[in-house]
């Protein structure tokens, strides 16, 4: 890899772009087993003799080939590299880099698997019989980068021969992204698709697809204008034609690009740099659309147009300027929900469902994870946002439904879905980690009505997780912070929160409960030092106390805070306030969601050397919330010694708390102590002790300090991908949480269902 910088920058981004191609090792792509292949019976079934039976039973009945192969949800991108974007004619061969990165979106954004194949072949009809050979491999194919018109050949006879979804995304991609901004665009100036008058530049597969989208929508045919390098295409034109382009011709004689832009409503481009000039903008109607799409350099540069025409809306191709049309909004998602379904084509019903599914999502209310991947970009839905972010990942559970109930309700679903919200459901999952685990504890909160209380109320993570807490729970957030501030903060993120409608605010500043509040304080601390004036000035500063109070009131049923600030300086207050009859802060837990399963953590913060008394109430404690996310716990306590191997203090006091586990009668597997391999694998356990009491891996590691639980927790989130849940603060009765200042908005939502659950649910 070079590593000796440049003075061009764009000879380094050149550089840098071919190192990311070829390290650490070269391509985009790697192909993984899913099944285990360790010994002679693992081979006996992947191949000879076992695999015979599979093969046998696709013979018998070929939907098997879903059941017993990769194929349902494998895709092929297809290309002869005659049409590549922004490189033109570069052949089969040189077009592999760009068909390995489709094929790494299709994984990435909709866990599809996906071969590129590049065909050395120019005879469209060749081509398509080559394509049309590879049907018992793949579930679906995705054409791509075939010039026009024998991009249009390959499809229909593709179309015609093959019963698995044929889907050129030249044309129909950007077809679909193109509708989903038009009808938002449309929507926003308050246009009607049948009056609107549309000009076009660019005859080829992308604007024919385009058009052709526009008139499904309602554009009518005759309000149409379709230009290229010879002008208008007209009645009677014979020079450059095609069949497609002859679908649009105007009656009338030749006529140029600036004699028919006079009024235009929408000017869809898709042909090259500079085709739209100032002047053509000047001439259309009021609030005019458009839609520079040519890569890299737009019909007419952003910021030309916006000085031209400041009310106008405009997209184009690039990721440097708002609403960029960009077709990954669309394939992954569509081919998504065509496998799902089993559809044997991609209609004009499924794309359409496609538009209307990524138009409806870039209204709603951005998610956190887009706007933590575009920060500093207002993604509020509006002219500078039509469409949504490509890492939006609401896109694949939204889309992917559409269309996939779009092909059941037109017909070519052969395995239609029975439950369309369980469905949606797993679609989520498979982007929020935490979805599938989650499901348990939303559902208990689900049952009740509580009042949740942010510490942190000016955050913009606790303002995005309380405008989830509206959309996904039955739960009421208050937020302590200042509400000039708050509704700022809320706008700016372009949030629905309304005070007076979804939230509570308490001003530290003002709130007419101060008094109340402070005497409060007081009474609880007076003799534990705390002056009235120092009550005073806690209660108009310290918003973890002032939370606390709320909920010793009876004002709010739970407390979250930490957001910002260490954990142990929280829990102070938390204790201070909260802790009475028999509360108090056993341990805090975090749930690592993992690759292979959950596994949980404790004591990550609150006792830093635990007696072994505290161990114990920490595994029973663990044990109890583990239940709680529809798990059964199998406790290890974690140590340096190994079933008595080691005098060590962290033995001594892990094997004390096995002995006041042993004297009760719990109702949970546990064991140690041990080291932590021996925790997670049973069979390097049964090496050292042969009745072992817990059978197969532990799901929950309890340490001998904070130091080696707080180490074990952050290695696994950092290095391992692993996704937290928490802290979770046992012992408080659920009246209060404590999380970290790395938590994100998901994490905050997923912290105030747990708070949200009633205590009767988990004892």
């Amino acid at each position: 890899m070079t590593d000796k910088p440049s003075d061009d920058p764009q000879a380094a981004q050149r550089q840098a772009a071919l190192d990311y191609h070829q390290y650490p090792r070269p391509g985009k792509l790697e192909i993984r087993a899913t099944k285990p292949l360790a010994n002679g019976r693992d081979l006996a079934r992947a191949y000879s003799p076992g695999v015979a039976d599979a093969s046998t039973a696709i013979h018998q009945n070929p939907e098997t080939a879903r059941d017993y192969t990769a194929r349902g949800n494998l895709v092929a991108v297809v290309t002869n590299g005659t049409a590549v974007l922004g490189l033109g004619n570069i052949g089969a061969l040189a077009s592999k880099p760009v068909m390995e990165g489709k094929a790494v979106l299709f994984k990435k954004f909709a866990e599809i698997d996906c071969f590129d194949i590049e065909v050395d072949e120019s005879d469209p009809e060749k081509l398509a019989a080559i394509v049309c050979a590879l049907e018992p491999t793949f579930g679906a194919i995705n054409l791509e980068d075939i010039k026009a018109p024998d991009c249009f050949i390959v499809e229909k006879i593709c179309r015609e021969r093959m019963n698995i979804p044929v889907f050129h995304d030249d044309q129909h991609g950007t077809a679909i992204v193109v509708g989903a901004a038009a009808l938002n665009a449309i929507m926003l100036t308050d246009r009607k698709w049948e009056e609107i008058k549309v000009v076009s530049t660019g005859g080829g597969a992308a604007g024919i697809a385009c058009l052709n989208m526009l008139l499904t929508l309602g554009v009518r045919r005759e309000n149409v204008f379709l230009c290229d390098l010879a002008g208008l295409v007209h009645e009677g034109r014979t020079e450059d034609m095609t069949e497609q382009k002859a679908a649009f011709a105007q009656p009338g004689g030749p006529r140029q690009l600036a004699d028919v832009i006079e009024g235009a409503d929408l000017f869809l481009g898709l042909s090259g740099p500079g085709v739209l000039k100032p002047e053509m903008v000047a001439k259309m109607a009021p609030k005019p659309i458009l839609f520079a799409l040519a890569n890299p350099n737009p019909e007419i540069a952003y910021d030309l147009a916006k000085s031209t025409a400041p009310d106008a809306i405009i997209a184009t191709g690039r990721s440097d300027h708002p609403n960029q049309v960009n077709n990954v909004l669309c394939f992954p998602f569509i081919f998504r929900g065509a496998l799902d379904v089993g559809a044997t084509e991609i209609n004009e019903a499924m794309k359409v469902g496609c538009v209307e599914g990524i138009a409806a999502l870039a209204r709603a209310t951005t998610s956190a994870e887009a706007a933590a991947a575009y920060a500093g970009e207002q993604l509020t839905f509006g002219p500078d946002y039509l469409i949504p972010k490509p890492f939006d990942p609401r896109l694949k559970g939204v889309v992917a439904l559409a269309v996939a109930k779009a092909a059941m309700d037109s017909g070519v679903a052969t395995r239609p879905i029975a439950d369309m919200k369980a469905y949606k459901a797993n679609l989520d999952a498979s982007v929020f980690k935490s979805s599938m685990i989650m499901r348990p504890v939303f559902a208990a909160a689900s049952q009740a009505r509580r009042k949740i209380v942010f510490a942190e109320g000016e955050d913009e993570r606790v303002l995005r997780a309380a405008q989830a807490m509206m959309e996904e729970t039955t739960d009421i957030p208050i937020l302590i912070g200042r509400p000039d501030v708050i509704e700022t903060r809320i706008a700016r993120a372009g949030l629905t929160l309304r005070s007076d409608r979804d939230v509570e605010i308490v001003n530290p500043e003002s709130d007419p409960r101060y008094r109340d509040y402070w005497e409060t304080y007081h009474a609880l601390m007076a003799r534990k030092g705390v002056a009235p004036d120092l009550s005073r000035a806690v209660m108009r500063t310290n918003t973890t106390a002032i939370g606390a109070i709320m909920v010793q009131r009876g004002e709010a049923d739970s407390l979250i805070c930490g957001t910002f600030g260490q954990f142990l300086w929280h829990l102070r207050y938390v204790t201070d306030v909260l802790g009475q009859g028999g509360l108090h802060a056993v341990g805090a837990m975090s749930l690592m969601i993992l690759e292979d399963g959950p596994l949980f953590i404790a004591d990550t913060h609150v006792h830093a050397q635990p007696t072994p008394a505290q161990i114990a109430e920490t595994v029973i404690a663990a044990a109890r919330h583990v239940r709680r996310f529809g798990v059964e716990p199998k406790v290890a306590l974690c140590s340096s010694s190994q079933f008595g191997n080691l005098d060590s203090a962290s033995g001594q006091t892990m094997r004390a708390a096995i002995a006041s586990l042993d004297a009760m009668a719990l109702d949970f597997q546990y064991e140690g102590e041990m080291n932590v391999d021996a925790a997670l694998d049973p069979d390097l356990r049964a090496r050292f002790l042969a009745d072992c009491r817990m059978d197969g891996p532990a799901n929950v590691l309890v340490f001998a300090s904070t130091d080696a639980a707080g180490a074990t927790r952050n290695i696994l989130k950092m290095r391992a991908g692993g996704l937290e849940v928490g802290p979770i603060l046992m012992g408080m009765g659920n009246k209060a949480h404590i999380v970290t200042p790395s938590i994100t908005a998901r994490g905050i939502l997923n912290i105030s269902a747990l708070a949200g659950t009633p205590v009767q649910h988990y004892g």
